[in-house]
């Protein structure tokens, strides 16, 4: 497969550069879980939004506020409870009494980077307020459009839903989300570690910006530029078309989904130092990209067939182009 148009090489290079050292940084506080790191860079130079699911306390939400500090940009966190109001996310009109106008007072929405703590714990009200902003990077108010400065990610954190007081996201609010993870916990030796350097001190008090929003803005523009040929693309769909198909599946994977794994597996290149996406990249990325999207049919629920299973049976199905020099 040829490579793209001069300059591109020198260009993913940066890429890669950057994101190893936003990398190395996040692992100072996030130890033992490269991968999780690597889907979340994955997702930030794709201009997508993450999911973070996992039990209470494995670092969901350090994650999150060691990526931001890493890149240097604007970060608010929105704890989501059964109480909050949508206009606590996007905002509100208030009235001035000595102006006798109304002024806009922007709600947490408003950053580069947003953590939404426990998402799942608000009201589908509520969350149905990230729907506008996270696919079109704007806020309606009172018919007033406000734009969200690029970067714009959100990063929201959940609960299992049969831990109590969730409510689970509807599925237009997960087909937003570009990736899905799994923190899980830490080996033992990190763990003990953790112990030793936590003891005192909150590692994110000693993090440094090794980036920041100007750059990513910049790394975002390179990895549009990731070559993916025909046949690659026509993978991509075979593999999200799949899981429209199959019994086990009551809902398969959008065409959203498909972008979505296209974008991820050219920021995924980029970081490999690849100015072309390979099938490998695609199926790499399959579970976190798509798994999250779908719903089992009524049977293999029954049969306790879980979706990741059924997802791997579908893939596997799907023929692997080969790979052209």
């Amino acid at each position: 497969m040829e490579s793209q148009e001069i300059g591109q090489s020198a260009d993913v290079a940066s890429v890669a550069k950057v994101a190893g050292r936003i990398r190395a940084n996040v692992e100072k506080v996030i130890e033992g879980k490269s991968d999780v790191v690597t889907a979340t860079l994955v997702t930030l130079l794709a201009e997508g939004h993450l999911l973070l699911e996992d039990v209470p306390g494995v670092g969901k939400t350090m994650l999150s506020k060691a990526l931001a500090r890493s890149i240097d940009s604007t970060v608010r966190r929105i704890q989501f409870t059964p109480d909050l109001l949508p206009s606590d996310v996007t905002g509100v009109s208030v009235y001035n009494q000595n102006t006798r106008e109304f002024e806009f007072r922007p709600g947490g929405v408003f950053a580069n980077i947003v953590i939404g703590d426990e998402i799942n714990r608000a009201s589908p009200k509520t969350q149905s307020a990230l729907l506008e902003c996270m696919e079109e990077h704007q806020v309606t108010v009172d018919n007033v459009t406000y734009h969200l400065e690029a970067p714009f990610m959100v990063i929201a954190t959940q609960n299992p839903v049969e831990m109590e007081g969730t409510y689970a996201l509807p599925e237009a609010q997960r087909d937003r989300f570009m990736a899905r993870v799994s923190i899980g916990y830490p080996p033992a030796a990190a763990e003990i570690a953790m112990l030793d350097a936590r003891d005192r001190v909150n590692p994110l008090d000693d993090l440094e910006p090794v980036t920041d929003g100007a750059e990513i803005r910049k790394l975002c523009g390179i990895v549009q530029q990731v070559h993916v040929s025909q046949a690659v693309q026509r993978y991509a769909v075979a593999l999200t078309a799949a899981t429209r198909e199959t019994p086990e599946l009551l809902l398969g994977a959008s065409p959203r989904a498909t972008l979505h794994l296209v974008r991820a597996a050219k920021a995924y290149a980029a970081i490999q130092q690849r100015d072309y996406v390979l099938p490998d990249d695609v199926r790499a990325l399959v579970h976190p990209v798509i798994a999250h999207r779908l719903l089992p049919s009524a049977e293999a629920a029954v049969s306790g067939r879980q979706v990741g299973t059924v997802l791997d049976a579908v893939a596997a199905r799907v023929p692997v182009p080969e790979r052209s020099a």
